[in-house]
């Protein structure tokens, strides 16, 4: 009886050290996830580029000023992403709701540049009362 106690308590320490290794040691995420709120002062400090990565006509109904469009969704995103913008600038990224902005991080981040996704998207954004262009 000792001895199962004993090699619960060993097998139950060394599980616990695993899990705390693997924690520690998970890989952060390639990008920084921030709210509308850190997203607007963002923007305002200047010196980003800000790319909604919704469809063109997603963009025509309405964006964020200043706002860029490269749709995440073409094949091209990749490339048009590389042309268009400055790898020394950070990217300022967002879509809809969120999910499509994760994947153009993604790629943005894959191909060198520093990214910031908004979450919530814009619906998020104009929730929050932020002003945006058609």
């Amino acid at each position: 009886m000792k001895n199962i106690l004993k090699n619960s308590i060993r097998v139950s320490i060394i599980l616990s050290a695993f899990v705390g290794f693997v924690a520690c040691n998970s890989p952060k995420a390639a990008f920084d996830n921030i709210d509308v709120n850190q997203f607007e002062k963002l923007i305002q400090k200047g010196n980003v580029q800000v790319v909604d990565v919704r469809t063109e006509k997603e963009y025509k109904e309405g964006h964020i000023k200043d706002a860029q469009n490269i749709d995440v969704l073409k094949d091209t995103f990749a490339a048009i992403a590389k042309q268009k913008l400055d790898k020394r600038k950070p990217v300022a990224v967002y879509c809809r709701s969120g999910r499509r902005s994760v994947q153009a991080c993604d790629i943005l981040k894959a191909s060198g540049f520093k990214t910031y996704n908004l979450l919530g998207g814009i619906l998020e954004w104009k929730s929050n009362g932020k002003s945006i262009e058609e």
